[in-house]
């Protein structure tokens, strides 16, 4: 069928000097084919100069005006009406076909269903505009760090340090959003997360990252993806589900691909010539640059990543929280000391009195710190300043009722120490100035201690003093206990180790050669 052959290759060809039987020859196409090309070509006065800059198609239009084009017997949809319709949540070409079944059947004959489909596609591709049965508008945003890195100097030494470039794209509109950090560490994973929802003033419901460590634990094959618990804790403040792409599959998150090859040429390229001191400054001439990159008209569909998230994709976005997320680490597995407080930055902060000797985890923010057992909350307290040490942060809540109990601390169980006796106390004093804070050596003094009950403070003071005449500097409970097992405290010396006379040693001779 001349519907088949490519005219302009057939008018490329005559203009190269070949005859229609070598182009049919070389082409392995029916003569009347190539010689109909021919034919209409000079009918119409077509010759190569004036078809070179066109495209294959059009050629054929010039050529053959007319052909292959016929009015449909079906009712035409409305293609751009189509095109928006398919971005909104929950709308499919199947829902379409029907909607235009129901508006069209009456009066004319409709199209089915995988023609429909088809058509679409058509029109997708001739309008330059991306189908939209793949990306919906206002559902997913995909994040990832930047492989190419910027600099700052510093003005006083001169040295350059290096900045990273935090990357998100909203993958419906292309649009894109860039924050520059000094590092890629977790908190800054979720600052720059921070700063993109406020950038695009809303949330959506996926989150699109990759396999990093400051977002995601592990992501094996089968089984649940598990995630960290502070980016878990940041997508479910934002109302989002973390969906990491999977591993070595980054078509899982092309759009965040794309945009980071283009931020390389948008930013990186395009500041190269500029020097930045202070991470504000490089800031704000970013954002400068990803907003011309955002108004950049697209070269194969109308408008640009500005317009199309703007008029299709904004008003679909979920409504920002009231407050921003705050920042947090988590600190786990610390033990709840015997005077109900757990340690954290040289400071104590208490903890219900029933969890006394438990292991607990902590969330700190930039002003709390909130203690979890597992999954339940147990207290939180205002955070002490970075300067404190060696303070107090008490819910009276946490303590028992009545003043039975008592927190301890050094100036307690000094008492408690004297009233053993002086060997006692020498013995938590010296336990004391091995440690770099005094709680620290709460549990080692109170373990020493709480032998008085089981072998009475008479027994207690001499086990001290005899430990004391002895080669360990600090005795602690380990070096006690043996002592008062066995009685030495009684007798007021150690047990040396007997000498071991049943063995058989062979002499020297034995060692220099000689006979057994």
């Amino acid at each position: 069928m001349v519907r088949k052959i490519k005219a302009k290759l057939v008018l490329q060809l005559r203009n190269q000097g070949l005859s229609g039987r070598s182009i049919a020859s070389a082409q392995g196409i029916a003569r009347n084919s190539i010689q109909a090309v021919l034919d209409a070509a000079d009918r119409l006065g077509v010759v190569w100069d004036d078809v070179a800059e066109l495209s294959e198609a059009e050629v054929y239009a010039a050529v053959f005006p007319g052909r292959g084009v016929h009015e449909s017997v079906f009712a035409q949809p409305d293609w751009p009406r189509v095109h928006t319709e398919l971005a909104r949540v929950g709308v499919t070409l199947k829902l379409l076909h029907q909607e235009y079944v129901d508006a069209a059947s009456m009066a004319q004959a409709t199209m089915s269903y995988d023609r429909f489909c088809r058509l679409y596609g058509e029109h997708a591709a001739v309008s330059g505009a991306t189908s939209r049965v793949g990306h919906k508008a206002g559902r997913s945003i995909e994040v990832d760090w930047s492989g190419p890195t910027m600099q700052l100097l510093d003005p006083t030494t001169g040295e350059l340090s290096r900045v990273y470039l935090f990357v998100a794209c909203l993958p419906f509109s292309r649009y894109a959003f860039v924050e520059a950090s000094l590092d890629m560490k977790q908190e800054s994973w979720l600052r720059a997360h921070t700063a993109m929802f406020a950038f695009f003033g809303g949330s959506v419901p996926r989150l699109v990252p990759d396999n990093l460590k400051t977002g995601v634990i592990s992501h094996p094959k089968e089984g649940e993806v598990v995630l960290n618990d502070a980016y878990r804790e940041m997508a479910a403040h934002y109302s989002a589900a973390v969906l990491p792409g999977r591993v070595r599959h980054p078509r899982d998150k092309s759009g965040a691909e794309n945009t980071v090859s283009h931020v390389a040429t948008w930013v990186i390229a395009g500041l190269r010539h500029e020097q930045f001191t202070s991470l504000a400054q490089l800031r704000l001439r970013i954002r400068e640059q990803i907003d011309a990159y955002n108004r950049e008209p697209f070269q194969k569909r109308d408008g640009s990543r500005l317009s199309v998230f703007t008029a299709e994709e904004k008003p679909l976005l979920q409504a920002l929280p009231a407050a921003p997320f705050e920042i947090s680490t988590w600190v786990y597995k610390r033990k709840v000391n015997a005077n109900a407080h757990v340690v954290w930055a040289k400071n104590f902060y208490s903890v219900p009195f029933s969890h006394i000797g438990a292991l607990v985890d902590l969330r700190v923010t930039e002003t709390t710190l909130e203690v979890y057992r597992r999954d339940e909350r147990l207290t939180s307290h205002l955070l002490l300043p970075a300067t404190a040490s060696n303070q107090y942060r008490t819910n009276e809540a946490d303590l028992p009722e009545g003043r039975s109990f008592q927190a301890w601390d050094r100036g307690r169980i000094e008492e408690w120490a004297a009233r053993v006796g002086p060997a006692t106390a020498a013995v938590t004093a010296k336990i004391f100035e091995t440690v770099f804070i005094d709680e620290a050596g709460f549990d080692a003094a109170l373990a020493v201690l709480k032998l008085s009950r089981r072998f009475s403070p008479a027994r207690l003071e001499a086990a001290c003093a005899l430990a004391l005449r002895g080669p360990i500097r600090s005795p602690r409970y380990a070096h006690l206990r043996p002592i008062l097992d066995t009685g030495q405290d009684k007798t007021g010396h150690t047990l040396e180790p007997e000498p071991d006379d049943g063995g058989y040693v062979r002499g020297g001779a034995y060692y220099a050669g000689g006979t057994r």
